[in-house]
């Protein structure tokens, strides 16, 4: 049996590139993620209103609210993140230090000790930038 080039065994496509979602495509899917949470809000006022209809008691009602203030926080932050990275996407900074010094020291001495009499001549005498 002959199989064609990009499907699987069930016909359907197989993926064949490692590139990313289309922009569209993750804004598609970041806004439905923000209106999915943010379908909450108007749920839980009215059940907040049907709440104190029923056990004419403030504090569940209040309960209720509060929980639905974080929302749009929570939407935002959510809807906003980027898709998750790949196993295989590379760090971007795999050289950084792990950790920084409070107060940073130099690698070598500012003042080197053990100079000779004329490597210190050399060193004190002025430089001529005119000599290219």
């Amino acid at each position: 049996m002959e199989r064609e080039l990009g499907f699987d065994d069930d016909g359907r496509p197989v993926l064949i590139t490692r590139a990313e979602y289309s922009y569209e495509d993750q804004h598609r899917q970041r806004v439905r993620k923000y209106l999915t949470i943010m379908s909450w809000r108007i749920p839980a006022f009215v059940a907040a209103a049907v709440a104190y209809g029923i056990w004419h008691n403030g504090l569940i009602s209040l309960a209720i609210l509060a929980a639905s203030i974080p929302l749009p926080w929570m939407a935002v932050l959510i809807a906003n993140d980027r898709p998750p990275r790949r196993a295989e996407e590379p760090r971007r900074f795999p050289d950084a230090p792990e950790r920084t010094a409070l107060f940073p020291r130099s690698e070598r001495p500012a003042l080197e000790s053990g100079l000779t009499g004329t490597a210190h001549q050399r060193a004190a005498q002025p430089h001529d930038d005119r000599s290219f």
